[in-house]
């Protein structure tokens, strides 16, 4: 390679690890990455209204992909900016490579100004985080924080590009990414799986945000199907087996006693896929529970989670030795699977009568509309509000991400940014975000975004001028209302002067046609809908 700076080897290698996409807001001390950027990379550099908007986008890019997306940003507050951002990934497994800008470390004019420790800053929520010191350095960094952001369990990595480094001259190659292959489980566990099973009578599987990074679709329905064994999901591991199947008992969305709490409740052997701690727990483990852990890497025991057995290897493969081990005991299998059904019918039906006949906008009425609206492999992107329940608990999902919900940071303001990501992802699919009033107002700013990027998007803004979920919490603990509410702009009008196409809606017709309309014309749609939560915490009462 001829002499580069530092700045043009890191985006060598960045080309090298794949990596298709960087977002970030730019700033002085990031000038020679762009300028790197701009010169001769074909990596496409999306500018971006907030840092924490760049962040999200990318991680979601790494969701998608599997290969980190990359989020700039200069020192600082540009730095700081990202913290949501990488707790974001970090917390819920999605690959992000973010870098950050810093001043000359080996000489400096400015004293402190804008100057705080971001390395150690990052290192608690990131499994990667360093400066960089020496440009002759550059690969080996890049390449050990893509390695490790994107190795399971993935997640955030941060490295810190001071302006003297940046600039400076080497002579380096790109470390080219290694060929991996994940270990498999023992055949001694796998034995130990099917002993149980062959010995059970109320089998279930719990599907977790693990088994939907890697792919693990395939094997788990063969198993699902080919032994009619009832399986429910995890919020984040909704899409890895297709919920119109009749095996799918619903989805873990509500605390104990919910219908499908109940049901896991009944199982006597649990095969849980892809756990993650991360998650609200699909279920409190009691003593009689026979649950066999099924990961990359080793439970982690708690007050409500001790596993049985545990199968650590790569989880496709374990899928599949535990159906091929089942094969040759099939006719001593002896089960009795229909409560898990039963319980699930019990649910569709309270659906199903609270769609029937609405006149206003309920959230069974918008789950059900836009699930209605959506082809198969459509993507819904949810921020995070009170109708990310609903929609965890009713919005029928077939594919793997094309239900976007966190349920590990659980934070505001990501929904529309992640949106915007999968739309570059996958731009010949429909993409609607789905968005409190709250949570869209914290990153509202990348519409612009949106629209600068000539995208077909549709955004939906619940509008009800309160943070429902804290009114429910509020009052399921019989507190005053208090505190949770405040006023919104015209939503019509503000989207209208970013340039999007932008209507209100009040009834459920309106919804329908409007949604419609937008999700099958090109542009940025914004719908301001009239939400109605004024029977949610009735509706989700559990028996």
């Amino acid at each position: 390679m001829s002499e580069l700076n530092t700045a043009e080897a890191i985006v060598k290698s960045l080309e090298a690890e794949g990596i298709q996409y960087v977002f970030g807001v730019p700033g002085e001390e990031n000038l020679d990455i762009l300028e790197a950027l701009r010169k001769s990379s074909k990596i496409r550099f999306i500018v971006t209204r907030h840092e924490q908007a760049a962040g999200f986008m990318a991680a979601t890019i790494g969701r998608f992909t599997g290969v980190p997306g990359v989020a700039l940003s200069t020192l600082g507050p540009g730095a700081t900016n990202l913290v949501t951002a990488a707790a974001y990934a970090q917390l819920g497994g999605m690959p992000l490579l973010m870098i950050s800008g810093q001043k000359p470390i080996r000489r400096s004019k400015q004293g402190a100004f804008q100057i705080i420790d971001v390395v150690d800053m990052m290192k608690p929520i990131t499994k990667f985080s360093k400066q960089l010191v020496e440009g002759s350095l550059a690969a080996s960094h890049v390449r050990e924080a893509v390695r490790l952001a994107s190795e399971e369990r993935p997640g955030a990595a941060l490295i810190e590009l001071p302006e003297d480094i940046a600039s400076e001259k080497v002579s380096i190659e790109p470390i080219l990414p290694s060929n991996a292959r994940r270990p498999v489980a023992e055949a001694k566990a796998i034995s130990a799986t099917v002993e149980l099973l062959k010995n059970a009578k109320h089998p279930l599987i719990v599907v977790g945000s693990g088994a939907n990074r890697k792919r693990t679709s395939n094997m788990l329905t063969q198993l699902v199907k080919g032994f009619d064994i009832p399986f429910v999901n995890t919020q984040m591991g909704k899409g890895v087996i297709d919920e119109r199947l009749e095996q799918f008992a619903g989805t873990a969305a509500l605390s104990e006693g919910d219908y499908v709490h109940r049901s896991i409740e009944q199982a006597d052997v649990i095969l849980n896929v892809g756990h993650d701690i991360v998650e609200k727990p699909p279920f409190v483990m009691n003593k009689d529970t026979r649950v066999v852990h099924i990961n990359f890497e080793s439970a982690v025991v708690n007050d409500i989670y001790h596993p049985r057995l545990e199968v650590i290897g790569d989880i496709a493969n374990a899928i599949w030795q535990i159906h091929e081990s089942l094969e040759d005991v099939r006719d001593q299998l002896d089960w009795d699977t229909t409560y898990h059904l039963e319980t699930k019918k019990t649910l569709d039906q309270e659906f199903e009568t609270a769609v029937t006949g609405a006149s206003t906008i309920t959230p069974q009425v918008l789950v059900n509309q836009v699930r209605d609206t959506l082809p198969d492999d459509g993507i819904v992107a949810l921020d995070n509000g009170m109708y990310k329940i609903w929609f965890a608990r009713h919005f029928v999902t077939m594919l793997e991400n094309t239900l976007l919900l966190d349920n590990a940071l659980a934070t505001m303001g990501a929904g529309l940014p992640s949106a915007i990501a999968a739309k570059l992802v996958e731009p010949d699919k429909k993409v609607v975000a789905v968005v409190g009033d709250g949570g869209f107002m914290m990153n509202s700013q990348e519409l612009e975004t949106a629209i600068r990027l000539e995208l077909d998007l549709t955004v939906l803004i619940l509008n009800d001028s309160s943070f429902q979920m804290i009114r429910w919490k509020q009052e399921a603990q019989g507190l005053d209302d208090f505190g949770l509410q405040f006023n919104n702009p015209n939503f019509v009008d503000y989207a209208k002067s970013y340039g999007a196409k932008a209507v209100a809606v009040t009834t459920p017709d309106e919804l329908e046609s409007e949604l419609t309309r937008a999700v099958n014309d090109k542009g940025v749609h914004v719908i301001d809908v009239q939400f109605d939560y004024s029977k949610n915490a009735e509706s989700l009462k559990t028996n």
